[in-house]
């Protein structure tokens, strides 16, 4: 049925073994509609997938806080390369110069960094397997030999622990829930120094 759905007759096998989404995505010229491969990643399938209580697997906060890690993996450099790179060809066999790395994928290492940090060594594995390498569940539970569905509730504790280290949260709570915080003031940085 999806073959002979397919919107355009060149893409009819691709939309028969793939899930697509329309999607409007905002470019220079204004908002743009296109289409996209809902599953690509785990996270949308998570979100996407009801649970017994007809509840998505993971709730926004959770899969907010995948995609910011999901973006920092990425600005980081820290995916292999899929492709040739004709654009800068390695003049020799040695390591590439520090001073290579730009600003912000310095920025996204030590967001990183700390990300991990605070949701610790066992589930930081996981959030790069799941966010970064884009493994399924099954596929972790069969490298991590853990029994069958138990990377659900493995991945929903590990995406929580990430939320609250971002600070994002299901639902507002007002001002309580500031944990005293009255301002928000910038760090100023001399000579090393905060």
């Amino acid at each position: 049925m999806r073959r002979i759905n397919a919107p355009a007759p060149g893409t009819s096998f691709f939309h028969q073994h793939r899930e697509t989404e329309t999607a409007t995505v905002e470019t220079e010229a204004g908002p743009a509609r296109v289409r996209v491969d809902a599953e690509e990643s785990p996270l949308d399938w998570l979100r996407r997938r009801k649970g017994r209580n007809g509840e998505p697997m993971i709730d926004e906060a959770s899969y907010q806080a995948g995609e910011r890690l999901r973006m920092d993996i990425v600005l980081a450099g820290l995916l292999p390369g899929v492709t040739s790179r004709w654009d800068a060809m390695p003049r020799s066999a040695g390591p590439v110069s520090p001073s290579d790395s730009t600003d912000r994928m310095i920025a996204a290492r030590q967001r990183l960094r700390s990300a991990f940090d605070a949701v610790g060594a066992d589930f930081s594995d996981l959030l790069m397997d799941l966010c970064g390498f884009m493994k399924g569940l099954e596929l972790i539970e069969r490298e991590r030999r853990w029994p069958p569905r138990s990377a659900k509730v493995v991945v929903r504790l590990a995406l929580a622990r990430l939320a609250e280290h971002y600070g994002i949260e299901a639902s507002a709570r007002g001002p309580a829930a500031s944990r005293g915080i009255r301002s928000w003031k910038a760090v100023v940085i001399e000579g090393g120094r905060v």
